[in-house]
């Protein structure tokens, strides 16, 4: 590979021949070869950040106007391009997220010169002007999460959607309920959804009325909090600019020193998306408990047969995509111990664990957008019912006697479950043995009244 000679701070520094990057890039690409790459959405952040920069810094005459004409038009190019391999530094590195922010800086210098020879744009004292990596990359992360969470949102609402539909279908299918993974009284099948329906829903109202927080935009807190070496109104006039281009309400951090130093919004937000994949995972086990079979197993439902389930067992069928969803759930739960354990780790202030927070909250949001999304289309549109299984089911549960305790009592009531159990016999044989009027049982136990549904 060809090289050329580039100097930092720290003296010279080979750096690829046809590379935009510079040297700063390249030491990084030295010390850090390991791990997964920065998310591109950062970088992303990262660019609109210094499009916004270079316009405020131009309006408060604290920016050469040919010189941030160039930052924008070059930043522009990027933003449609194709240049991923440009940013090619990894999650692992200073943990306040230097040297990509540095990796944007140099990208955008370097590719500017390229296309305004005349105009000779630095890296730190242009592109980076009134801003440090300190304040630029929390912000980067905020608008990175913000938009990941709004990416998740419809698809959830989706999901929400089709249980609607599943729940108005099969509003009065009656089959048994269970608690304790135990026989329980009836329930319709339309109810039992309505409950995974409702969870879903709590969660998008949690993440709607929390996610606020990621709209507070830590910019302008310069090195430390205080704002060092940034024009008057500086914070405020880049959060509107970022608002005008992202077409979103953020808003100026409260607190700089918490915002840079504490990435309490993003914890807490992602704590939301555990809540959302426990939920998950208990509608997933839900759905392949009672689609298992299909002759050993409940099989009240019938899945998709998405793809063959067994190499060896022909004809089996797997719930692959609920398998899928849970270990998706899975890892959002560790991540979220990581991104708790790394945001109590900031000193003073600044939190040296940013990339690794970022990274593990859009990996969370990011696989929940994409596997709910599967989840809905692949089983949730075609899951239908069995209703023979589960009437034959409904009709063998001796629970049904719940409806005779208040006629009869408690301690009768139970004794008429023992002796059909032990007898193998119907509920409805050992209650008229025990003495019960065959009217009268036929009068109170009726499923479809212990439901409590409208006609």
């Amino acid at each position: 590979m060809e090289y050329r000679i580039e100097k930092d701070s720290l003296g010279n520094v080979k750096v690829p021949k046809a590379a935009l990057f510079g040297p700063q890039t390249q030491r990084s690409r030295m010390n850090f070869k390991f791990g997964r790459l920065m998310p591109i959405s950062i970088i992303h952040a990262l660019l609109q950040i210094k499009k916004a920069a270079a316009i405020v810094n131009a309006k408060d005459n604290n920016l050469d106007q040919n010189k941030s004409q160039a930052i924008i038009t070059t930043i522009d190019k990027i933003l449609a391009g194709h240049y991923r391999d440009e940013f090619p530094l990894h999650v692992y590195q200073t943990g306040s997220g230097t040297q990509t922010n540095m990796n944007v800086n140099e990208v955008i210098a370097h590719l500017a010169k390229k296309l305004n020879p005349d105009i000779n744009v630095h890296p730190n004292d242009d592109v980076n002007k009134s801003q440090s990596s300190n304040d630029t990359f929390p912000t980067a992360m905020m608008i990175a999460a913000n938009d990941a969470i709004n990416q998740l949102l419809p698809v959830l609402k989706k999901l929400v959607e089709k249980l609607n539909e599943k729940e108005i279908a099969y509003q009065t299918v009656i089959k048994i309920g269970r608690t304790h993974l135990q026989d329980a009284t009836p329930i319709t099948f339309g109810q039992e959804i309505s409950g995974w329906k409702s969870a879903i829903q709590h969660d998008i109202d949690f993440l709607e009325a929390n996610k606020d927080a990621l709209l507070e935009l830590p910019i302008g807190g310069t090195a430390v909090g205080t704002g060092l070496n940034t024009p008057n109104h500086f914070d405020s006039d880049m959060v509107k600019q970022l608002s005008k281009q992202l077409d979103e309400k953020f808003k100026v951090a409260p607190n700089k020193f918490q915002g840079l130093a504490n990435h309490s919004g993003i914890t807490m937000v992602h704590g939301i998306l555990k809540t959302l994949a426990t939920d998950l995972i208990k509608i997933g086990n839900d759905i392949r408990f009672l689609a298992s079979g299909p002759r050993a197993g409940y099989d009240e439902l019938n899945i998709p047969s998405n793809e063959p389930g067994s190499s060896i067992m022909p004809g089996k069928v797997n719930p692959t995509q609920i398998e899928a969803l849970t270990m998706v759930g899975a890892e959002v739960m560790g991540n979220d111990t990581t991104i708790n354990f790394a945001n109590s780790q900031g000193n003073f202030e600044m939190n040296v664990y940013k990339p690794l927070i970022i990274t593990k909250f859009l990996e969370s949001a990011n696989l929940l957008s994409e596997s709910v999304e599967s989840f809905t289309k692949k089983l949730i549109d075609g899951m239908t019912i069995n209703k023979d299984r589960m009437d034959e089911l409904l009709k063998n549960s001796l629970m049904l006697v719940t409806a005779l305790s208040p006629h009869i009592g408690y301690e009768r009531s139970a004794k008429i479950v023992q002796k059909a159990k032990k007898e193998d016999t119907t509920l409805k044989a050992a209650a008229l043995a025990s003495g019960v009027n065959e009217h009268d049982f036929d009068k109170w136990v009726v499923a479809r009244d212990m439901t409590n549904i409208d006609e």
